[in-house]
């Protein structure tokens, strides 16, 4: 009696963990390949295929053991109602975790063709935030379905509360709704480079669905609600195009030749253009004599366009630097520096 008790435990477990490895040997070959045909579809570079590769990696092993288990188990000494509940908790299991991975596969998918096609929306931290909710949502709500648990009374309940979450919100919902029209309008987009009424400047690096982010030159985040974005004034330096033209400002002495300055000024520009160092050829530069003769000197300007606005410091500079060693080397007078209070 006691061997036959034995036996027929050693069988069932024997049965139990050969059915559990086996088919967890079968399902992790399955895995294998159709991982693999995955890696070898997806290319070099960042593809849609190499997305989904790289997200079901991990979470294809869970679900290889989750099915597994339930697959031995279906052989082991249990009561219907253990049978029901192991059941249930796996298919829990099944749609948390599908339902994580479809969130993060869209999201990077989102992300990877807003880069693509440099959609404003697809790169913002909004619509990945407004993607995880929804999907989020529908895992939510399929859980629910097969639990059979019934949605009715929960919408109930935020109807009646959904007042007084909108009243204690109200500053959140208006930076959010900002958000939402920044990306419908595209007053700015990531990658901007933009200058606040309050006079800080900086390159636009995400728009949340609370706050935008923007970087400065010195590497310092700034950190704006989108509200006082849509409800402020600031100038977009990478609309129309990121090119721009920026003045360089020369002031020299009354008795200065002006055709001798603007020959230096543009042989300084066409230097600076050859040299690499950020001057573009199209449109060419350009000399005006503006605003021209001044109380205590002459004010003039080389017009010259560069790539976006930061690089306009790194050509300003490269192009006095030359204006003055030439200016010194040709005995262009500069104006006096005891008259110099008052310059603009």
């Amino acid at each position: 009696m006691i061997n036959t008790l034995f036996e027929k435990k050693v069988l069932f477990w024997v049965q139990t963990l050969g059915w559990f490895f086996g088919s967890l040997a079968v399902l992790l070959l399955l895995r294998w390949m159709f991982l693999s045909f995955l890696h070898r579809r997806s290319g070099q570079g960042p593809t849609s295929l190499g997305v989904v590769y790289d997200t079901l990696r991990w979470p294809s092993v869970l679900w290889a053991m989750a099915a597994s288990l339930k697959i031995g188990l279906r052989f082991a000494d249990l009561s219907e109602r253990q049978n029901e509940l192991v059941a249930t908790w796996v298919i829990v299991f099944l749609i948390f975790s599908l339902t994580l991975v479809v969130a993060n596969v869209l999201v990077r998918l989102l992300s990877l063709y807003g880069n693509l096609r440099n959609l404003q929306f697809a790169t913002s931290g909004l619509s990945r935030a407004i993607t995880q909710v929804i999907i989020y949502s529908f895992g939510l709500l399929t859980l629910l379905g097969y639990l059979g648990i019934s949605i009715t009374p929960a919408l109930t309940a935020l109807g009646v509360g959904g007042l007084a979450v909108a009243l204690a919100l109200q500053e959140t919902l208006s930076n959010f709704f900002a958000g939402v029209l920044i990306l419908i309008e595209s007053p700015i987009q990531v990658g901007d480079f933009i200058t606040l009424s309050s006079g800080e400047e900086g390159t636009v690096t995400d728009i949340g669905w609370r706050t935008t982010r923007v970087i400065m030159g010195a590497n310092n985040s700034i950190v704006i609600p989108n509200s006082k974005i849509t409800s402020s004034i600031l100038v977009n330096h990478s609309l129309p195009t990121r090119m721009m033209i920026t003045p360089v400002d020369i002031f020299v002495h009354h008795t200065a030749d002006i055709e001798v300055v603007e020959r230096l000024a543009r042989e300084s520009a066409a230097e600076a253009l050859e040299a690499g160092e950020g001057v573009l050829a199209d449109p060419p530069p350009a000399f005006v004599f503006d605003p021209g003769p001044l109380p205590t000197h002459f004010h003039c300007k080389l017009l010259v366009a560069v790539a976006d606005r930061t690089q306009t410091g790194l050509v300003r500079s490269a192009i006095r630097v030359r204006l003055v060693k030439k200016f010194q080397t040709h005995d262009v007078p500069f104006p006096l520096g005891e008259r110099l209070i008052g310059w603009p």
